[in-house]
């Protein structure tokens, strides 16, 4: 829920109601090096008004964004649904577009039909900033380079697409935009195929240096989707929960913070410039985790904007589908994601490569013993009940009943009810994840542990 005050500036524009202006705001952000934030639902003062049919609104807005403007804007703009002041608004999220100039379709590239952002207004662009823009233009899309190969399959991708309740019908090439102009698969396709000649490198080394190789995993000649998938996996085996007993609690640690890890993986994968057929790079060390992606910052974004978490998609069709199967949550919510565990040390930019190092967590640090062992003089609190067990002989008596409450997966609230343990999160922590850990349950969503949708399920 969004506590704060909005107010127009050049990164957000605020409407009432959606109006025949939507177009001509969404271009002007789209050719803005920065992007931006549209809200629907919000007055000029920042007071939230009620919107009828939001659902519906968000819809006709989707439709309008890709019917309306050009070049295609799949994968540039993110539509949510978010609670302000207490009321319902539409949040849309614009990404700085690649093929600047954008424009109103039936405007054409023209003096009307392309805006840029000025300030907290959109301004009509001159005929000498459109065909600037266009000479910048990005012309080595994806979706503009044609497949090494003709006959593909998308079997793998059809597949997590259904799982996500959604189907593919017989036009989905083209609406996925992996079709160059003339009809034939572009990159995109085949790196999304069942078969490519795409592989992701995992090295593993013994020291800090290169020196010592022990493992070399390669991931792909496939879909880029299992690929990521598969890299995912074998990260968060290598990223090991450390443990440390104290007199007060037990301590326990990540070698990386899982989330910041997840999010540098797919950023590394969905922007990487696969246009000189270089593939992003995954390197385990004994002291660090190292990620490095080809192509640096996409042109024009800038150092300062990408520490910004302002988000320039330079493979936008790739967004679209990382988006669709929930592999990304939210248009240039990664970076915000990792710069929360993180600082910019953590970021070397080059003009051709982007490396990203986390460097291992040391469970004997400092900072970890201030955060569990109390001052010297605590203050005077009152005492917090813990959470009443249900009455059950032993630990294993209680995992034994969830055991057989979870032969259909079941949520943690639904859980904690069948057992009478009044805390879910406590649950969570005490003992479904030690029976994850075990191999006696199962998680739903295994990419998401947090997830609010998660449920467990007993592996007999």
């Amino acid at each position: 829920m969004m506590n704060k005050l909005l107010h127009e500036s050049n990164k957000t524009e605020l409407k009432a109601e959606l109006n025949d202006k939507l177009e001509k705001e969404i271009v002007a952000f789209l050719n803005y090096r920065e992007g931006g934030d549209f809200y629907i639902g919000v007055d000029d003062d920042g007071n939230a008004v009620d919107l009828d049919n939001i659902d519906s609104l968000q819809l006709a807005a989707a439709d309008r964004i890709k019917k309306n403007i050009q070049p295609s804007t799949l994968g540039l703009f993110d539509i949510v649904k978010e609670k302000y002041h207490g009321k319902h608004i539409i949040h849309i999220i614009i990404s700085s577009g690649p093929e600047k100039p954008y424009y109103i379709k039936r405007q054409g590239m023209s003096e009307t039909g392309c805006f840029i952002r000025i300030g907290t207004s959109s301004q009509p662009m001159t005929q000498a900033m459109i065909d600037d823009m266009y000479a910048r233009r990005t012309h080595n899309s994806l979706s503009k380079i044609v497949s090494p190969r003709k006959n593909l399959s998308f079997e793998q991708l059809m597949i997590y697409y259904q799982n996500k309740g959604l189907n593919l019908n017989e036009k989905f090439a083209e609406n996925l935009d992996l079709l160059t102009k003339d009809g034939r698969y572009n990159y995109v396709a085949y790196l999304l195929a069942d078969n490519n000649g795409t592989s992701i490198k995992v090295a593993k080394y013994a020291g800090t240096d290169k020196v010592d190789l022990i493992e070399n995993e390669e991931y792909g000649y496939c879909s880029l989707i299992k690929a990521t998938k598969s890299v995912l996996n074998r990260l968060e085996i290598e990223n090991r929960t450390l443990t440390k007993i104290t007199s007060k609690e037990r301590i326990e640690k990540k070698l990386v913070d899982p989330i910041a890890l997840r999010e540098a993986v797919i950023n590394a994968i969905v922007h990487n410039d696969y246009s000189r057929e270089v593939p992003p790079v995954f390197e385990i060390f004994s002291d660090r985790i190292q990620i490095t992606s080809y192509g640096g910052l996409p042109t024009g974004l800038s150092e300062e904007d990408f520490f910004d978490c302002r988000s320039m998609s330079r493979n936008r069709e790739l967004m679209r589908i990382f988006k669709d199967i929930d592999l990304v949550e939210q248009l240039g919510s990664g970076m915000s994601r990792i710069l929360k565990s993180y600082d910019k040390s953590a970021f070397k930019l080059t003009d051709h490569f982007v490396v990203v190092t986390f460097m291992f967590n040391d469970i004997n640090q400092s900072s970890i013993k201030s955060l569990v062992e109390p001052p010297v003089e605590p203050p005077v609190e009152p005492p917090v009940e813990p959470p009443v067990e249900p009455p059950v002989n032993n630990t294993e008596d209680l995992h034994s009943k969830i055991l057989d409450f979870c032969k259909t997966a079941k949520s943690k609230q639904e859980i904690a009810a069948e057992i009478g343990y009044k805390d879910a999160k406590s649950l969570v922590k005490r003992h479904l994840k030690p029976l994850v850990e075990q191999g006696r349950l199962s998680l739903t969503i295994p990419d998401k542990p947090t997830s609010r949708n998660q449920k467990y399920k007993t592996i007999i």
